[in-house]
């Protein structure tokens, strides 16, 4: 299974009395998603199945794919790693699963899956990191196939 768990782009600070959720993508941000959009576009199968966080700024970066997404409340800010792995059906899942979420959610199961230990690792703003498992019974054959930030993407 390749599970790709891709941060959201940059995004605007809460005004007083917005909600979290309701936080939108810089003009940058928006830059960002777009050009990791069109790289992830390139590289992902046909039948790679794209969940999003609820969050504006998680449904904003998804869209900058072109493809369609599904919404998964259990994405949200403040969820835990196992909530992404469970969200994904890793490692049984049958076709590609690319994640849109938030730090420090993402870094949590990266670390989870690399080390099988709770750590906070960082996940850059708009960067997408790509685990493979070839062998869902088999740990051992996980391996990290790409990390891509957005600032590297040639146009």
């Amino acid at each position: 299974m390749d599970l790709i768990l891709w941060r959201h782009a940059e995004a605007e600070e809460a005004a007083p009395g917005q909600s979290d959720l309701e936080r939108a993508l810089t003009t940058k941000g928006q830059k960002q998603a777009r050009r990791m959009g069109q790289w992830l576009d390139s590289q992902l199968p046909d039948n790679c199945r794209v969940l999003s966080s609820p969050a504006l700024r998680t449904l904003q970066t998804a869209e900058a794919l072109g493809r369609k997404f599904k919404i998964h409340n259990d994405l949200a800010p403040g969820a835990d790693a196992a909530d992404v792995l469970k969200a994904a059906n890793w490692p049984g899942a049958r076709e590609t699963v690319l994640v849109v979420g938030h730090q420090p959610t993402l870094g949590q199961a990266a670390a989870l899956l690399m080390t099988g230990e709770d750590q906070d690792w960082d996940i850059r703003k708009a960067s997408a990191w790509w685990f493979v498992q070839r062998d869902p019974g088999d740990p051992d054959s996980l391996y990290l196939k790409a990390v891509m930030a957005s600032d590297l993407v040639v146009k």
